[in-house]
């Protein structure tokens, strides 16, 4: 209900500043598109957060793959597609978490390093051209396909939460990760499958991306770091959300909201800048909204 009505409220503001340009059924709509690959992305993170973890390299990650399945659909069509934004996402997920491991440092420094890594492969990778998604492998640019894979990685979180060990066991290391190591839970084993479940909806998040831009350019200088903010934003709501059981909805409707502001400040002609200031007002808020009470837990 608490969301229902933040959405209610947010389209109301911006519907009544600006009525001719914002809120048409056919915009929401759109918004919505846009929003459930940014939801997909806040569902991985989501396996990592609850454990006072984050990633800075889901951005690089997000590009190396794309860039890795547009080569291989040239060759396999749409079988080298997905399987090699699949791959290398979850390969890399796993590479981080064994790194994190190992080195015992923050998740922070360690997913710093691998971005600027990630970058500089993207750009090997792409031998410094645009790589763009052939027009027949364009099924999940839009509805209905965007919309049956979206469901389907939704779905595969469900059944991870609700039908294995792995949901428990992430939000009892978050919880208190010294308890959760005298109950027996193997921290490091289960720190490693969060990274790479994380990576493996990277992975989908770069099928949806690539295929709703149809192109996707290397970027380097740390420029990545922008693709990791809105679906962190998400997987906010989503812990927030958690003590009612409903991560999955939360972080769908909170990319939402999220969609929802970003769109309203454009109908308004506000400059593209003011993007950024939003995203981060909003992580602020939502930070200290859903990190109230276990201060120093947030990243590790």
């Amino acid at each position: 209900m608490i969301l229902a009505a933040m959405v209610v409220v947010f389209y109301a503001i911006f519907k009544f500043l600006t009525p001719t340009n914002f809120g048409s059924p056919e915009n929401l709509y759109s918004y919505f598109q846009s929003s459930i690959i940014y939801s997909v992305g806040g569902c991985g993170l989501y396996f990592i957060v609850v454990m006072g973890l984050f990633d800075f390299a889901v951005g690089a990650n997000i590009v190396l793959s794309s860039i890795i399945g547009v080569i291989l659909s040239s060759k396999f069509g749409y079988a080298g597609f997905i399987l090699g934004c699949l791959g290398c996402g979850t390969l890399i997920g796993i590479i981080i978490g064994f790194l994190y491991n190992q080195l015992n440092v923050p998740s922070m420094i360690v997913t710093v390093g691998i971005m600027l890594v990630l970058e500089s492969v993207a750009v090997f990778a792409a031998g410094g051209v645009k790589q763009t998604l052939d027009p027949s492998l364009r099924f999940f640019s839009g509805a209905p396909g965007n919309i049956i894979l979206a469901a389907l990685a939704f779905a595969f979180m469900w059944f991870i939460l609700n039908y294995t060990k792995i949901g428990t066991y992430c939000n009892a290391i978050g919880s208190n990760e010294f308890t959760a190591k005298n109950m027996g839970i193997d921290v490091k084993k289960y720190k490693l499958i969060g990274f790479a479940l994380l990576h493996f909806f990277v992975g989908i998040m770069a099928i949806l991306t690539v295929s709703y831009g149809t192109t996707m350019t290397a970027l380097t200088g740390m420029s990545t770091m922008s693709r990791n903010f809105q679906p962190l934003m998400g997987t906010f709501f989503g812990v927030a959300f958690r003590k009612y059981g409903t991560p999955i909805s939360a972080i769908v409707v909170g990319e939402f909201i999220i969609a929802i502001i970003f769109n309203g400040f454009v109908a308004l002609g506000a400059p593209t800048t003011i993007q950024n200031v939003v995203t981060g007002a909003a992580l602020l808020v939502i930070v200290t909204l859903t990190a109230r009470g276990k201060r120093g837990s947030v990243v590790k």
